[in-house]
């Protein structure tokens, strides 16, 4: 079982910055694939970015590229999500989810564990 722990949300306003963390229970995310995805009020989930940990490969969503940046944190069980220039189109909770091998997916599906998520909300 793997407990994943979402913070960094919060209020901006539109063409800020925000940088959420996701920080598993287990000791490394070796060999495993790491994705955050966003659900936004009376809509789906939707895939956003997510990180292969032990090569670094990552994916992002086309709405998100050149914006967003998926990472590593020094922490072996620690990734980041560095949201730029953020629209406000783009407030939904974010969430953090874990995939128990290497192989990066965009689908929900995919996924085995989740958090609880965090709230991003931007204002016009």
């Amino acid at each position: 079982q793997v407990q994943l722990v979402e913070s960094g949300g919060g209020l901006v306003q539109a063409g800020d910055s925000l940088r959420l963390s996701c920080a598993a229970s287990i000791r490394t995310f070796s060999t495993h694939a790491v994705g955050w995805f966003r659900q936004a009020p009376g809509k789906e989930r939707q895939f956003v970015a997510a990180i292969n940990w032990n090569s670094g490969s990552r994916t992002l969503a086309d709405s998100v590229k050149g914006r967003f940046t998926i990472s590593r944190g020094n922490a072996k069980n620690t990734v980041y999500l560095q949201m730029n220039t953020l629209k406000p189109e783009e407030t939904a909770v974010y969430y953090c989810a874990d995939r128990v091998e290497w192989e990066l997916g965009e689908l929900d599906g995919q996924y085995d564990y989740w958090g609880q998520g965090t709230q991003v909300t931007v204002s016009s």
